[in-house]
This record gives C-alpha cells, sequence and structure tokens, in this order.
C-alpha cells in the first residue's frame, strides 16, 4: 500500500491523479500549510525537504514530482502511462516533467517564494512582477514545441498529462489568459473529463 503526502492546490496534485489513473493501492494524507506541519519533525523525518509530495512505499520514502511519476507509470505498466518499452521515448516523457520541474515551476514559484531567493522587499516585487511573463514564455513553448495533442506525447496518455494539467491550473493565478494558448487550454478541458482527475479533484476539496 503505497501513502501520499499532499497540499492542495500544489504539484502533489500530479502524482494524486497518476495513482489513480494507475489503479494503484494507497492511501493520501493532507498537510496543512498554513499550521507549517510540512517543517513539523514528525514530517521531515519522512521528507526532510519539508515539501510535497512524498510517496512511502515498501522500499522508502520517494520525492520530486517526475520520480514519483516514473515510479508509478513502472510499478504499473498495466496502465500504460509511459511508454516502457522504448527507452528513447520515456526519456522524452522524463524530459517534458523535469522541463516542468526544473522551469515552469520554478518560475511560478517566483511569485509567493522569493524568499528562497532574496531578502529585500523590492526583490521580492521584482519578482513577482516577472512571473506573467515567465510564465506565458514557459507555456508559449509548451503550446508551439512540446504539446503533441490530444495528449503530451501525442495520442497516448501518460504521466506527463497529470502534471501538465497541474502547472496549467496556475496559470489565471499567475495573470496568464490560458485562452492564448488553445492547445494547453483544450488539453485542460480533456483532463477534466477523465474520471480519474474528477475523482481526485472532488476528495482535495472534500
Amino acid at each position: 500500500m503505497l501513502k501520499l503526502y499532499y497540499v492542495p492546490g500544489t504539484c502533489a496534485l500530479a502524482s494524486h491523479i497518476a495513482l489513480v489513473e494507475a489503479g494503484a493501492p494507497h492511501t493520501v494524507e493532507r498537510l496543512d500549510f498554513k499550521t507549517n506541519q510540512q517543517n513539523s519533525p514528525e514530517y521531515l523525518k519522512i521528507n526532510p525537504k519539508g515539501r510535497v509530495p512524498a510517496l512511502m512505499t515498501d522500499r522508502g520514502v520517494l520525492t520530486e514530482t517526475p520520480a514519483v511519476l516514473a515510479y508509478i507509470a513502472q510499478t504499473f505498466p498495466q496502465a500504460k502511462l509511459a511508454p516502457l518499452d522504448d527507452a528513447f521515448e520515456f526519456a522524452k516523457v522524463q524530459a517534458f516533467n523535469s522541463y516542468l520541474c526544473s522551469t515552469v515551476h520554478v518560475n511560478h514559484a517566483h511569485k509567493g517564494r522569493g524568499y528562497r531567493w532574496a531578502t529585500q522587499e523590492t526583490s521580492f516585487a521584482d519578482m513577482k512582477g516577472m512571473v506573467s511573463k515567465t510564465m506565458a514564455a514557459s507555456f508559449g513553448l509548451i503550446e508551439r514545441d512540446m504539446l503533441k495533442g490530444p495528449w503530451v506525447m501525442g495520442d497516448n496518455y501518460t504521466v506527463c498529462d497529470p502534471y501538465l494539467y497541474t502547472l496549467t491550473s496556475w496559470l489565471a493565478g499567475d495573470g496568464v489568459d490560458i485562452a492564448t494558448l488553445p492547445k494547453v487550454k483544450a488539453h485542460k478541458e480533456r483532463m477534466e473529463q477523465r474520471p480519474a482527475v474528477q475523482r481526485v479533484l472532488a476528495e482535495q476539496k472534500s
């Protein structure tokens, strides 16, 4: 039995959706960022980074969304959430998810997590002012060159799709008009028709 630690509205949504899509036996535990639960001694024993997601497995804890998604895809191959029989195609899945993790998520984090990079209020304001531009640029690249359609990798749904969906859900709050990204917008709408996505969204709202 797997156990996912998550916070609503965070990138952990992608892993939660992937677990349901895979039919993986799992439980979830919600953390409360408002009470700083992610930095509690109890949680830091699970994930010393103090972040989500964290996936507890029978072999230990996994962190970082690309790693968690790859693990789910490989552990439940019958769900066909990645092209596991083709090293090059699987690497392309990893490349896409790594871009979301290392670039797009970091762009978004400059809005509310500026203290990770600076100490001056003026610097925070500068970073916040850039978020709409950097997020628009990143998603412009995804729209133009990376999202094949109907799913990220083309005809086959993969673990890239819940991850892209999760970060797409941040666009409005980051000042990016999704209407300027028709392929991304269509992908979001397509995702919201999937039973697994509907189930997870309902569970995280409850």
